[in-house]
């Protein structure tokens, strides 16, 4: 019984001790700041996590359609996406190094995900990173 209780005191302290480091400004959300490796992996973990559960919808389009690879490489230019992403023989712009975290160079990851998990960061965006909800930008299904 005692080991519980220790246990538990333990975790109130460290709880406490992490919303005094957070909530008391000690963690600098700084551009230049280096995040701790603990808070860069929770913050994969949780992102990797949300999209793997809520990315169920089938994107409207075929990707073997080389009409409808056309169309989306005009949208991803259109709506500025090499700016950050990149795109062959485009630079990225200059502002996409100082995000935090950095844009991916979709290549680096379009094998790792699924085509429903690309279809729901698109439509719904990824907060703290910069990656917008292009619903919410206006853009339609049938051009995300």
């Amino acid at each position: 019984m005692r080991i519980l209780a220790a246990i538990g005191a333990l975790a109130v302290i460290g709880a406490i001790g992490a919303a005094v480091f957070f909530c008391g400004g000690f963690y600098s959300v700084a551009g230049t700041a280096e995040d701790p490796g603990i808070v860069h992996w929770a913050l994969i973990q949780v992102r990797m996590a949300s999209i793997n559960r809520h990315a169920h919808d089938q994107p409207p389009a075929t990707f073997n359609d080389p009409a409808k690879v056309q169309d989306g490489a005009r949208e991803f230019s259109e709506h500025g996406c090499a700016n950050c992403h990149g795109a062959p023989s485009v630079n990225w712009a200059k502002f996409s190094e100082g995000m935090r975290p950095d844009p991916p160079d979709l290549k680096d990851v379009v094998n790792d995900r699924t085509p429903s998990q690309l279809f729901w960061v698109i439509k719904n965006g990824i907060n703290m990173t910069g990656m917008p909800s292009f619903t919410l930008a206006g853009a339609k299904d049938e051009d995300i």
